[in-house]
Protein backbone atom coordinates (compact mmCIF):
# COMPACT_ATOMS: atom_id res chain seq x y z
CA UNK A 1 0.00 0.00 0.00
CA UNK A 2 1.33 3.49 -1.17
CA UNK A 3 0.29 6.23 1.24
CA UNK A 4 -0.18 9.30 -0.98
CA UNK A 5 -2.73 11.60 0.37
CA UNK A 6 -5.59 9.78 -1.77
CA UNK A 7 -5.48 6.66 -0.24
CA UNK A 8 -5.02 8.37 3.35
CA UNK A 9 -8.23 10.50 2.58
CA UNK A 10 -10.05 7.15 1.53
CA UNK A 11 -8.73 5.11 4.14
CA UNK A 12 -9.83 8.22 6.63
CA UNK A 13 -13.30 7.87 4.94
CA UNK A 14 -13.85 4.62 4.91
CA UNK A 15 -12.81 4.55 9.28
CA UNK A 16 -15.48 6.90 9.49
CA UNK A 17 -18.32 4.88 7.98
CA UNK A 18 -17.42 1.91 8.99
CA UNK A 19 -19.99 0.53 11.32
CA UNK A 20 -19.27 -0.89 14.67
CA UNK A 21 -18.78 -4.58 14.06
CA UNK A 22 -21.49 -7.46 16.40
CA UNK A 23 -19.62 -8.73 18.91
CA UNK A 24 -22.32 -11.77 19.12
CA UNK A 25 -21.84 -12.68 15.22
CA UNK A 26 -18.03 -12.33 14.82
CA UNK A 27 -15.38 -14.65 15.37
CA UNK A 28 -13.49 -12.50 17.52
CA UNK A 29 -16.49 -12.20 20.18
CA UNK A 30 -14.42 -14.31 22.77
CA UNK A 31 -11.70 -12.09 22.64
CA UNK A 32 -13.48 -8.94 22.95
CA UNK A 33 -15.51 -10.44 25.77
CA UNK A 34 -12.01 -11.32 27.97
CA UNK A 35 -10.90 -7.76 26.85
CA UNK A 36 -14.46 -6.08 28.46
CA UNK A 37 -14.20 -7.89 31.23
CA UNK A 38 -11.21 -6.87 32.05
CA UNK A 39 -11.90 -3.24 31.89
CA UNK A 40 -11.60 -3.04 27.83
CA UNK A 41 -12.83 0.17 26.30
CA UNK A 42 -11.99 -0.51 22.85
CA UNK A 43 -11.41 -3.74 20.33
CA UNK A 44 -10.56 -3.01 16.80
CA UNK A 45 -9.42 -5.59 14.15
CA UNK A 46 -7.88 -4.28 10.63
CA UNK A 47 -7.11 -6.49 8.14
CA UNK A 48 -5.20 -4.57 4.94
CA UNK A 49 -6.68 -1.38 6.12
CA UNK A 50 -9.98 -2.68 6.34
CA UNK A 51 -12.06 -2.80 9.64
CA UNK A 52 -13.04 -6.31 10.01
CA UNK A 53 -14.45 -5.98 13.89
CA UNK A 54 -15.02 -2.80 16.52
CA UNK A 55 -16.31 -3.37 19.83
CA UNK A 56 -16.48 -0.16 22.12
CA UNK A 57 -17.68 -1.76 25.78
CA UNK A 58 -18.19 -0.47 29.13
CA UNK A 59 -17.20 3.50 28.83
CA UNK A 60 -15.58 3.06 25.41
CA UNK A 61 -16.62 5.13 22.08
CA UNK A 62 -15.60 4.81 18.71
CA UNK A 63 -14.42 8.87 18.85
CA UNK A 64 -13.13 8.62 22.38
CA UNK A 65 -9.23 8.55 23.06
CA UNK A 66 -7.05 6.61 25.90
CA UNK A 67 -4.34 7.09 27.25
CA UNK A 68 -1.71 4.47 25.83
CA UNK A 69 0.84 4.75 28.38
CA UNK A 70 4.21 2.68 27.32
CA UNK A 71 2.34 1.76 23.81
CA UNK A 72 3.88 5.65 23.22
CA UNK A 73 7.10 4.08 23.70
CA UNK A 74 6.88 2.66 19.88
CA UNK A 75 6.34 5.88 18.21
CA UNK A 76 10.17 6.56 19.28
CA UNK A 77 11.27 3.64 17.25
CA UNK A 78 9.42 4.87 13.84
CA UNK A 79 10.30 8.46 14.48
CA UNK A 80 14.00 7.29 14.63
CA UNK A 81 13.43 6.32 11.41
CA UNK A 82 12.31 9.22 9.90
CA UNK A 83 15.26 10.88 11.39
CA UNK A 84 17.53 8.13 9.80
CA UNK A 85 15.79 9.18 6.86
CA UNK A 86 16.19 12.56 6.46
CA UNK A 87 19.84 12.65 7.81
CA UNK A 88 18.64 13.91 11.52
CA UNK A 89 21.16 10.61 12.75
CA UNK A 90 22.11 7.14 12.23
CA UNK A 91 20.96 4.30 14.61
CA UNK A 92 24.59 3.24 15.14
CA UNK A 93 25.83 7.07 15.93
CA UNK A 94 27.07 7.69 19.44
CA UNK A 95 24.61 9.81 21.64
CA UNK A 96 27.73 11.88 22.76
CA UNK A 97 27.80 13.59 18.99
CA UNK A 98 24.97 15.23 20.09
CA UNK A 99 25.47 15.09 24.16
CA UNK A 100 28.55 16.44 25.06
CA UNK A 101 27.81 15.94 28.67
CA UNK A 102 28.59 12.17 27.50
CA UNK A 103 32.07 12.40 26.25
CA UNK A 104 34.22 12.18 29.56
CA UNK A 105 32.68 8.66 31.11
CA UNK A 106 31.60 5.43 30.17
CA UNK A 107 28.48 6.81 28.39
CA UNK A 108 30.58 8.22 25.44
CA UNK A 109 29.50 4.52 24.06
CA UNK A 110 26.37 4.50 24.25
CA UNK A 111 24.61 4.61 20.49
CA UNK A 112 20.74 5.65 19.28
CA UNK A 113 20.23 1.62 19.24
CA UNK A 114 21.08 1.29 23.20
CA UNK A 115 18.50 3.73 23.83
CA UNK A 116 15.98 2.54 22.35
CA UNK A 117 16.63 -1.07 22.58
CA UNK A 118 16.77 -0.36 26.59
CA UNK A 119 19.94 -2.06 26.15
CA UNK A 120 22.56 1.23 26.93
CA UNK A 121 23.09 0.57 30.53
CA UNK A 122 21.25 3.78 32.05
CA UNK A 123 19.00 2.80 34.18
CA UNK A 124 15.85 2.90 33.10
CA UNK A 125 13.86 4.76 36.32
CA UNK A 126 10.35 4.53 37.66
CA UNK A 127 7.49 3.04 35.50
CA UNK A 128 5.38 5.70 34.74
CA UNK A 129 7.03 8.72 35.92
CA UNK A 130 9.28 10.13 33.17
CA UNK A 131 12.11 12.37 34.50
CA UNK A 132 12.92 16.04 33.12
CA UNK A 133 14.76 15.55 29.62
CA UNK A 134 18.02 17.62 31.36
CA UNK A 135 17.24 15.07 34.37
CA UNK A 136 17.51 12.08 32.45
CA UNK A 137 20.54 13.10 30.24
CA UNK A 138 22.38 13.34 33.81
CA UNK A 139 21.51 9.63 34.50
CA UNK A 140 25.04 8.07 35.51
CA UNK A 141 25.89 4.41 33.74
CA UNK A 142 24.91 1.33 35.46
CA UNK A 143 26.24 -1.13 33.05
CA UNK A 144 28.11 -1.66 30.11
CA UNK A 145 26.23 -0.83 26.91
CA UNK A 146 24.72 -3.83 25.15
CA UNK A 147 24.56 -6.43 27.96
CA UNK A 148 21.22 -6.02 29.66
CA UNK A 149 18.31 -5.27 29.20
CA UNK A 150 16.94 -2.69 31.79
CA UNK A 151 13.19 -1.40 31.32
CA UNK A 152 12.12 2.47 31.84
CA UNK A 153 11.57 5.71 30.70
CA UNK A 154 14.88 7.13 31.06
CA UNK A 155 16.29 6.34 27.84
CA UNK A 156 13.27 7.60 25.97
CA UNK A 157 13.51 10.93 27.73
CA UNK A 158 16.97 10.70 26.62
CA UNK A 159 16.45 10.31 23.24
CA UNK A 160 13.87 13.33 23.40
CA UNK A 161 16.66 15.92 24.30
CA UNK A 162 19.16 14.25 21.28
CA UNK A 163 15.97 15.29 19.19
CA UNK A 164 15.51 17.95 20.51
CA UNK A 165 18.74 19.26 20.25
CA UNK A 166 18.98 17.81 16.97
CA UNK A 167 15.91 19.64 15.56
CA UNK A 168 16.55 22.85 17.41
CA UNK A 169 12.27 22.24 18.42
CA UNK A 170 10.22 20.43 19.75
CA UNK A 171 9.95 16.44 19.23
CA UNK A 172 6.57 15.77 18.76
CA UNK A 173 5.97 18.40 16.40
CA UNK A 174 8.47 16.81 13.97
CA UNK A 175 6.65 13.51 14.64
CA UNK A 176 3.35 15.41 14.06
CA UNK A 177 4.79 16.79 10.94
CA UNK A 178 6.59 13.86 9.69
CA UNK A 179 4.16 10.36 10.45
CA UNK A 180 0.86 11.40 11.90
CA UNK A 181 -0.10 14.46 9.72
CA UNK A 182 0.38 12.39 6.25
CA UNK A 183 -1.60 9.33 8.53
CA UNK A 184 -4.17 11.54 9.35
CA UNK A 185 -3.79 11.29 12.85
CA UNK A 186 -3.99 13.76 15.61
CA UNK A 187 -3.72 12.52 19.16
CA UNK A 188 -5.99 13.77 21.15
CA UNK A 189 -3.47 14.29 24.14
CA UNK A 190 0.40 14.34 24.67
CA UNK A 191 1.53 14.29 28.51
CA UNK A 192 4.65 16.93 28.73
CA UNK A 193 6.82 17.20 31.88
CA UNK A 194 7.73 20.24 33.85
CA UNK A 195 9.97 21.35 31.56
CA UNK A 196 7.54 21.58 28.61
CA UNK A 197 9.04 18.89 26.86
CA UNK A 198 6.82 15.87 25.77
CA UNK A 199 6.74 12.37 27.28
CA UNK A 200 8.19 9.78 24.96
CA UNK A 201 7.92 7.11 26.81
CA UNK A 202 4.19 7.45 27.52
CA UNK A 203 1.56 9.95 27.70
CA UNK A 204 -0.03 9.85 24.17
CA UNK A 205 -3.89 9.47 23.96
CA UNK A 206 -4.99 7.95 20.89
CA UNK A 207 -8.38 6.54 19.30
CA UNK A 208 -8.20 2.84 18.85
CA UNK A 209 -9.13 3.91 14.77
CA UNK A 210 -5.98 6.52 14.75
CA UNK A 211 -3.72 3.45 16.52
CA UNK A 212 -4.81 1.47 14.18
CA UNK A 213 -4.04 3.53 11.32
CA UNK A 214 -0.55 3.70 12.72
CA UNK A 215 -0.19 0.00 13.25
CA UNK A 216 -1.54 -0.33 9.04
CA UNK A 217 1.33 2.22 8.11
CA UNK A 218 4.06 0.25 9.82
CA UNK A 219 3.19 -3.02 8.88
CA UNK A 220 3.11 -2.04 5.35
CA UNK A 221 6.87 -1.56 5.75
CA UNK A 222 6.57 2.88 6.66
CA UNK A 223 7.02 3.46 3.11
CA UNK A 224 9.20 6.18 2.46
CA UNK A 225 11.11 5.47 5.65
CA UNK A 226 14.71 3.56 5.21
CA UNK A 227 14.18 -0.27 5.18
CA UNK A 228 16.75 -0.89 7.00
CA UNK A 229 16.12 1.44 10.02
CA UNK A 230 12.05 0.00 9.78
CA UNK A 231 13.54 -3.56 9.82
CA UNK A 232 15.71 -2.76 13.20
CA UNK A 233 12.30 -2.29 15.13
CA UNK A 234 11.80 -6.15 14.80
CA UNK A 235 15.28 -7.45 15.44
CA UNK A 236 16.01 -8.85 18.96
CA UNK A 237 19.07 -7.98 21.02
CA UNK A 238 20.96 -10.81 22.85
CA UNK A 239 20.32 -8.57 26.02
CA UNK A 240 16.35 -9.62 25.35
CA UNK A 241 15.31 -11.53 22.50
CA UNK A 242 11.62 -10.09 23.12
CA UNK A 243 12.28 -6.65 22.45
CA UNK A 244 13.57 -4.97 19.53
CA UNK A 245 13.66 -1.22 18.70
CA UNK A 246 10.80 -0.02 21.11
CA UNK A 247 8.50 -3.05 20.13
CA UNK A 248 7.93 -6.24 22.38
CA UNK A 249 8.62 -9.61 19.99
CA UNK A 250 6.43 -11.96 21.10
CA UNK A 251 8.83 -15.12 21.22
CA UNK A 252 10.41 -17.49 23.71
CA UNK A 253 13.09 -15.64 26.02
CA UNK A 254 10.99 -12.55 26.37
CA UNK A 255 11.94 -10.39 29.32
CA UNK A 256 8.98 -8.52 30.66
CA UNK A 257 9.15 -4.85 32.34
CA UNK A 258 7.64 -6.46 35.48
CA UNK A 259 5.83 -9.78 36.78
CA UNK A 260 2.53 -8.06 36.99
CA UNK A 261 3.19 -6.21 33.68
CA UNK A 262 0.84 -9.15 32.03
CA UNK A 263 3.30 -9.68 29.34
CA UNK A 264 3.38 -13.31 29.09
CA UNK A 265 3.21 -12.98 25.57
CA UNK A 266 6.39 -15.36 25.09
CA UNK A 267 4.02 -18.31 25.80
CA UNK A 268 1.81 -17.31 22.67
CA UNK A 269 1.51 -20.49 20.65
CA UNK A 270 3.14 -19.87 17.09
CA UNK A 271 4.10 -16.14 18.00
CA UNK A 272 7.12 -16.39 16.71
CA UNK A 273 6.11 -18.03 13.57
CA UNK A 274 2.99 -15.75 13.38
CA UNK A 275 5.57 -12.75 13.55
CA UNK A 276 3.71 -11.08 16.17
CA UNK A 277 5.01 -7.87 17.69
CA UNK A 278 3.65 -5.52 19.82
CA UNK A 279 2.99 -2.20 21.57
CA UNK A 280 2.20 -2.39 25.03
CA UNK A 281 1.50 -0.27 28.15
CA UNK A 282 0.07 0.26 31.77
CA UNK A 283 -3.56 -1.09 31.75
CA UNK A 284 -2.83 -3.90 29.41
CA UNK A 285 -2.63 -0.89 26.60
CA UNK A 286 -1.98 -3.50 23.65
CA UNK A 287 -1.61 -2.78 20.00
CA UNK A 288 -0.88 -6.45 17.62
CA UNK A 289 1.22 -7.21 15.00
CA UNK A 290 0.34 -10.52 13.49
CA UNK A 291 2.71 -9.88 10.36
CA UNK A 292 2.30 -12.92 8.51
CA UNK A 293 -1.56 -12.53 8.65
CA UNK A 294 -1.12 -8.85 7.44
CA UNK A 295 -3.28 -8.81 10.80
CA UNK A 296 -3.52 -5.01 13.65
CA UNK A 297 -5.40 -5.68 16.74
CA UNK A 298 -5.74 -2.48 19.06
CA UNK A 299 -7.01 -3.13 22.80
CA UNK A 300 -7.53 0.07 24.64
CA UNK A 301 -8.51 0.09 28.47
CA UNK A 302 -9.49 2.26 31.64
CA UNK A 303 -7.53 2.84 34.61
CA UNK A 304 -3.93 3.21 33.58
CA UNK A 305 -3.38 5.06 36.60
CA UNK A 306 -4.59 2.24 38.43
CA UNK A 307 -2.68 -0.13 37.40
CA UNK A 308 0.51 1.71 37.67
CA UNK A 309 -0.41 1.28 41.56
CA UNK A 310 -0.61 -2.64 40.71
CA UNK A 311 -4.52 -2.72 41.13
CA UNK A 312 -5.43 -3.24 37.50
CA UNK A 313 -7.25 -6.75 36.94
CA UNK A 314 -5.62 -9.48 35.67
CA UNK A 315 -4.63 -9.77 31.92
CA UNK A 316 -2.94 -12.80 29.88
CA UNK A 317 -1.56 -11.31 25.91
CA UNK A 318 -1.24 -15.91 25.62
CA UNK A 319 -5.21 -15.98 26.44
CA UNK A 320 -6.51 -12.85 24.67
CA UNK A 321 -3.99 -14.02 21.86
CA UNK A 322 -5.24 -17.70 21.06
CA UNK A 323 -8.99 -16.49 21.96
CA UNK A 324 -8.26 -13.62 18.60
CA UNK A 325 -6.24 -15.87 16.95
CA UNK A 326 -8.05 -19.10 16.91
Amino acid sequence: MTYTRRTMFTLAAALAAAPAARAQTSPYAAAAAYSAASNGVSMLVMQRGKILFEDYPNVGGVGQAWELASGTKSFSGVMAAAGVTDGLLALDETCAATLPEWRGDGRAAITIRHLLTLTSGIAGGGIGRPPPYAEAIASPLATAPGARFMYGPAPFQVFGEIMRRKLNGDPLAYLQRRIFDPLKITPQRWRRGQDGYPHLPSGAALTARDWAVFAQYVLDGAKGLDRAAMAAQFEPTAANPGYGLTWWLLRPGLKGPSPRSGIDAGAVPNAEAEQIVMAAGAGNQRLYLARKRGLVIVRQASGVMRALRGQGPAWSDKEFLTLALG
